[in-house]
């Protein structure tokens, strides 16, 4: 065995951690020559309120909860790769000469930062990635600059601190997402070239819709619409306490009348959303069609729903699995993750940071 592969085998693996306004999803992969392994994995429901659209209120019961989740899923490491929000982040493309070391570089878009973030520099988190070539300017680069302002990442990485964690990495929900969509070239329409793709990711209470054309996002917008709109008319139908309302949703036990009545207009009014997410697409691009909906985040999970969709909207729509082709350690239960599947697309896209 060559030295280099020795030495990456015991690179300990990165653990996917999505902080999500509900819950903590932790994710450990492993690779095998092209094939991924889950190793573990947990779902982990956040105490109300520790984290307010898309922001960690109450690091340490964010911790707690990472703690538990740690434990349940029975991993090891102690590394995890975490995200911000994509509305919390400032992304640019700007041009650099090509013959700038990346030291020069950086030291360059120090100086020019400014220009592009409405921020004080000393309240930013900044990255730069080289993309490519520049097609505007001939012996320049594109260079993708991101910008979150501290306390965001700070509050994230006090979280996993907090839980016993090391954050080794703190991405962008976008290119999370993006990264695990690779993962399902081979249930897209021409394998994804050329095709332009919407992710609709239902969580609690934020609905995003991604399109990505050739494996890239083009395009990415929030909604106020989730999961718990379904839990508290649940909770106002029945007279329950949150917490029963959610299981129940989950494990079933409701009145005959719940799927006619609660359930079915539920299913309706995500269509209606996903339906005006894309027209807002539409409008705001110079595309008119979509190849596939792969519908993702826990509302995906409902029986039916994909069925709706693609009816309501003449568009197939696929639940999104990104473990279709991946192997399981023993310790991991196929139904639970088949069920959780569509809710850790975010999760698998921080775990394949491991690989980079």
């Amino acid at each position: 065995m060559q030295l280099a592969q020795l030495l990456k085998r015991n690179q300990p693996p990165l653990l996917g951690l999505d902080i999500s306004s509900t819950a903590v999803k932790l994710l450990e992969l492993s690779r095998n020559g092209s094939r991924y392994r889950v190793e573990s994995y947990a779902v982990e429901p956040l105490p109300p309120n520790s984290v307010v659209e898309k922001s960690v209120t109450d690091a340490e019961a964010v911790g707690e909860a990472i703690r538990r989740a740690v434990k349940r899923a029975g991993t090891r490491s102690k590394l995890a790769a975490v995200a911000v929000a994509g509305s919390s982040v400032i992304t640019k493309v700007i041009p650099m000469p090509a013959s700038l070391s990346e030291s020069e570089m950086e030291a360059q878009i120090e100086l020019e930062a400014d220009q592009y973030i409405p921020y004080p520099l000393e309240e930013v988190n900044l990255d730069f990635e080289v993309i490519g070539s520049s097609e505007k300017t001939p012996d320049s680069v594109d260079v993708l600059l991101a910008a979150s302002r501290s306390e965001n990442v700070d509050m994230r990485v006090a979280a996993v601190e907090s839980g016993g964690l090391m954050a080794k990495v703190v991405d962008v929900e976008a290119y999370a997402l993006e990264n695990a969509f690779a993962l399902f070239a081979d249930q897209m329409p021409d394998q994804g070239i050329d095709r332009t793709i919407a992710v609709v990711d239902v969580g609690a209470t934020m609905t995003t819709l991604s399109v990505l054309h050739d494996f890239k996002i083009i395009y990415t917008r929030d909604q106020a619409f989730g999961g718990k709109q379904l839990t508290e008319e649940i909770m106002r139908r029945y007279g329950l306490s949150y917490e029963e309302a959610g299981m129940a949703k989950r494990q079933g036990g409701l009145p005959d009348n719940y799927v006619p009545e609660v359930l079915e207009p539920f299913k309706e009014a995500m269509a209606q959303q996903v339906s005006r997410s894309l027209q807002f697409f539409f409008s705001s691009s110079q595309y008119n069609t979509i190849d596939q909906i792969i519908l993702a985040g826990g509302s995906a999970s409902i029986p039916g729903t994909g069925e709706l969709i693609e009816q309501t909207l003449g568009i197939e729509t696929v639940i999104a699995n990104p473990f279709g082709d991946m192997s399981l350690a023993s310790r991991v239960k196929p139904q639970p993750l088949s069920n959780d599947a569509p809710a850790l697309m975010i999760a698998c896209g921080l775990a394949l940071r491991s690989f980079d």
